[in-house]
């Protein structure tokens, strides 16, 4: 894949990040030689306090610059590694930008919901991540891909949301996708891509079992 930058990248990531996940599959997709870093979030390193300005993953080091925020290093990585996951036409693309932000709303939901501490507030936020999949299948091309049928920037920005669903069905038996065909074509499509499956560590579905089952008085953790 041309690069239009010669600084190889480096992303700092924390292995159960969403927002870091995003960023891999980009640099994945485009066949960027890169190294990932990983840290520990709850005790990081005193070089990362002074890297990442907002003390959060991802960041990504291009030569002796710093990027952060993910949907930022998305479409760095893209502009530089054409050609481009946007859809052409400028307004598609500007709507697809603000489904992306939609999406980070989802991933932050999905987060609480998994930390749930009773039956009432777990059912609250999977009722809000009901109704925000309800607005994503009205708007969803119906096709494999968000847009349809070519991998565009906007599902390796849902992917991760998609990928923790799952894990969660599979560890608690609930289906969040019940009722909604597309976004269960969709999550389908999306999990079975290389760079999607290639985006996460093979200890993530153990790891993710083991952050729910250590919530403290945890709903789901008798469940998982």
């Amino acid at each position: 894949m041309a690069s239009t930058t010669t600084e190889k990248m480096e992303l700092i990531s924390f292995k159960l990040c969403p927002f870091v996940q995003r960023a891999v599959i980009v640099l994945k997709k485009k066949q960027v030689d890169f190294d990932l870093t990983f840290i520990d979030l709850s005790n990081p390193p005193e070089w990362f306090e002074s890297l990442s300005p907002l003390g959060k993953v991802p960041v990504l080091k291009v030569g002796k610059e710093v990027l952060f925020e993910s949907m930022v290093i998305q479409e760095y990585v893209d502009e530089v590694t054409p050609p481009s996951l946007h859809p052409k036409d400028p307004l598609k693309k500007a709507m697809n930008r603000a489904w992306m932000t939609f999406g980070d709303d989802l991933n932050i939901l999905q987060f609480k919901m998994s930390h749930a501490t009773d039956q009432a507030a777990f059912e609250s936020f999977r009722d809000e991540i009901s109704g925000k999949l309800a607005r994503l299948e009205s708007v969803h091309s119906g096709e494999r891909f968000f847009n349809g049928e070519d991998f565009c920037l906007i599902d390796a920005a849902y992917a991760p949301f998609f990928m923790r669903l799952s894990l969660m069905k599979n560890l608690c038996s609930i289906d969040f996708l019940d009722g909604f065909p597309k976004m269960q074509a969709w999550s389908k499509a999306l999990l079975s891509q290389d760079c999607v499956i290639d985006s996460v560590v093979p200890e993530l579905p153990s790891m993710y079992q083991n952050m729910i089952r250590n919530v403290e008085n945890g709903y789901l953790a008798n469940m998982a």
